[in-house]
């Protein structure tokens, strides 16, 4: 007979935890069979905002060690991989949580991690859209006579892939601040009078999660300003209707 999820004591939830992670480790590794075989052209994405602002001669990457290439190409695939498992992996997480759920708080969780995700993927598509050309014409704009730009694969992927998630976790702010609302933890008044610290916030995390000139930091702050505030719009929104 099947244990109740209610009264599962703490080595079922444990083996419920493990097999749960196994899945979404397996969905990683199945993931990474394809995107490791297209890791090279999924490379030639992440560098395609880059390369209009390297000098026309100059418009390639360099690696500086033997295994630099391959390794390169393993973190993509394996970032790759985790992206594409994701919505899995969400899944995964939804179905270890649900069970202790009463039905009102599962008619809650489970759009807000499908609307997590989608999030996500806007503030990745923001960041390389909308973020990545101008602030690399603008870090590209150092190179002269004195200067020429060697842009090594390996430190471009870190860069690329930390602002990537960095602009990710960002969007999650709008959907944080409604959560805190309708959990009753913090009120939509006091999260208008807190703005002058969500803009030191901001600031500190634009300076922090990007690259150390102000032009980078402003296109971090700037949005993340801006989905404060949204936050706070949909916040009062959903408190009207919710009562």
């Amino acid at each position: 007979m099947a244990e109740d999820p209610q009264y599962m004591t703490l080595t079922g939830h444990l083996r419920e935890l493990r097999q749960r992670l196994i899945r979404a480790l397996v969905s990683i590794a199945i993931a990474f069979v394809f995107t490791y075989h297209w890791s090279d052209r999924l490379y030639g994405i992440l560098v395609a905002p880059l390369l209009p602002y390297l000098p026309e001669e100059q418009r390639f990457m360099v690696f500086t060690t033997v295994t630099e290439p391959f390794f390169t190409y393993l973190k993509v695939g394996l970032v790759g991989a985790v992206v594409v498992a994701l919505p899995y992996i969400l899944y995964q997480v939804w179905a270890f949580v649900a069970p202790a759920l009463y039905e009102q708080e599962k008619r809650v969780f489970l759009p807000v991690v499908a609307l997590s995700f989608f999030l996500f993927v806007a503030g990745i598509l923001f960041a390389y859209f909308v973020v990545f050309p101008p602030a690399f014409r603008y870090l590209m704009g150092f190179s002269g006579e004195m200067l020429r730009p060697y842009v090594s694969m390996s430190l471009y992927l870190g860069l690329a892939i930390r602002l990537l998630f960095a602009f990710g976790l960002a969007f999650q702010l709008p959907l944080l601040v409604v959560v805190l609302v309708r959990s009753g933890m913090v009120s939509v008044e006091t999260l208008r009078g807190w703005w002058k610290y969500a803009l030191v916030l901001s600031l500190v995390a634009g300076a922090l999660l990007t690259p150390p000139d102000p032009f980078s930091q402003l296109l971090m702050a700037m949005p993340l300003i801006a989905l404060y505030w949204l936050g706070v719009i949909l916040a009062m929104l959903s408190h009207r209707k919710g009562g």
